[in-house]
């Protein structure tokens, strides 16, 4: 069967319709042209600045970027290969802790408290702090089968560290979630950990999206900070870059690179925290 024809507009509707049009056209010449206005105002007052022929030259020298981009790009490939690793230790040792913290009974009470501890001191240690403790005191040890490299080392303090503040994110989840679900799920015969499994944590999850993708677009930035321990990744590229062109243009390209790395991870953000909050408002 054919399928049936859209019913006509009436003249009032086709009218509305072409308003709606004419206005989302003027709205976006209207964004397009106040852009291209600041643009121009913030170009103008950069390069008039006394100053600017030396920041220039220092910062913006397109050759020594060019000759130091593929050094930098080696030292991202590193940060990014301890992103994904950090990433899946933080989800897992993140909700790990927040199921302990949210077991239930007297008898559990030593595992929260121990999961709490573990949350307040990772959470008030700042990360550069748990990076020094982690990347130079665990191979100070000289314990059998302790790494020794420092992208490893610097991997294990972003999990330790970023999996407090996950953890929170995840127990928010959980108990977002009402009683009442729990006590259905209970009330089919299913047990503790197969409701938390099948019923809790889904919707645990899919309520906290958006800030864990938020934590996600923060720690693609700290990972830069494993340069500290010495790891040529691309903030120590561009430091060896920087040392022997005698200019921070390296730093400027490994700055944009962050940059463009972070910013698909943040319209991913935006467009999930747009699509939850239309859910909530559909319900």
């Amino acid at each position: 069967m054919l399928p049936a024809p859209a019913p006509e507009l009436s003249p009032l509707a086709r009218d509305r319709l072409a308003y709606r049009r004419s206005r989302a056209r003027r709205s976006t010449f209207v964004a397009l042209v106040s852009t291209l206005v600041f643009a121009a105002a913030a170009g103008l007052a950069l390069t008039s600045a006394p100053g600017w022929t030396q920041v220039r030259d220092t910062f913006l020298d397109p050759a020594v970027a060019w000759s130091s981009l593929p050094a930098i790009l080696d030292g991202l490939w590193l940060n990014l290969r301890v992103l994904v690793v950090a990433e899946i230790g933080i989800l897992i040792l993140g909700l790990t802790i927040a199921a302990l913290r949210t077991l239930r009974g007297p008898v559990f009470f030593p595992v929260r408290a121990l999961a709490t501890g573990y949350v307040d001191l990772f959470r008030g240690i700042p990360l550069l702090i748990a990076l020094y403790l982690i990347g130079f005191g665990l191979p100070a040890l000289r314990l059998e089968g302790v790494p020794t490299d420092a992208a490893v080392l610097g991997t294990i303090a972003l999990i330790l560290v970023y999996a407090a503040y996950v953890a929170e994110v995840f127990r928010a989840g959980i108990e977002s979630v009402h009683p009442s679900q729990r006590a259905a799920a209970r009330s089919l015969g299913l047990t503790h950990r197969q409701s938390m499994r099948l019923v809790v944590l889904p919707q645990a999850v899919r309520r906290v999206l958006p800030p864990l993708l938020n934590d996600f677009v923060a720690l693609q930035k700290d990972c830069g900070l494993i340069s500290v321990l010495g790891a040529v990744d691309a903030i120590r590229a561009a430091q060896i870059e920087s040392a022997r062109t005698y200019d921070f243009t390296p730093y400027v390209v490994a700055g944009l690179l962050f940059v463009l790395l972070a910013i698909p991870t943040g319209r991913v953000a935006d467009a999930v925290a747009a699509r939850t909050a239309r859910r909530r408002e559909a319900i």
